[in-house]
């Protein structure tokens, strides 16, 4: 269980600081939900304490890790293209598992293609996403501000 200011990511919203503990009725039945501010955005998330896990929520990475990660960022290789749903579907799957290096690969494989022939609307949409995903979580582990770490992962990807 989490408590109140700890920093935690969720999969498809990025890094955000718990604010508080509320309990709110939905359906007739409380629950109590975690009350996150994320650093992307001016909205507020209501994370049911009892699906954290089940969504993915975990703690930010440490700078340790964080710099663990940079250090294999650039070993990265391009993945196989593959038809635009089975693509869309993988790289889905890739950012909701949480991993960094998946989010990573994800994010490499739309830039080049974009580069290359361009990226559809949902792609695009797609690759800003998984570039505000990892980099609010890795400038919260790192200290650093989003432009740094973005400019960073563009660095260590060779994009």
């Amino acid at each position: 269980m989490f408590q109140i200011g700890d920093k935690i990511v969720h999969p498809l919203h990025g890094a955000g600081v718990i604010q508080a503990v509320v309990e709110r009725t939905i359906d007739g039945a409380p629950a109590q939900y975690y009350a996150v501010q994320p650093m992307l955005g001016d909205t507020q998330l209501f994370i049911p304490i009892d699906a954290c896990e089940k969504l993915g929520i975990r703690p930010v990475c440490s700078r340790a890790a964080a710099e663990a990660f940079f250090r294999r960022l650039g070993s990265l290789h391009r993945s196989e293209s593959k038809n635009w749903n089975q693509r869309y579907r993988e790289n889905m799957l890739h950012i909701r598992s949480g991993n960094l290096l998946e989010v990573a690969q994800v994010i490499k494989d739309l830039t080049l293609r974009d580069q290359e022939r361009g990226l559809s609307t949902g792609e695009k949409k797609m690759l800003t996403s998984a570039r505000d995903i990892l980099a609010s979580e890795l400038s919260v582990a790192l200290g650093q501000s989003l432009d740094t770490v973005l400019a960073e992962i563009d660095d260590k990807l060779d994009i």
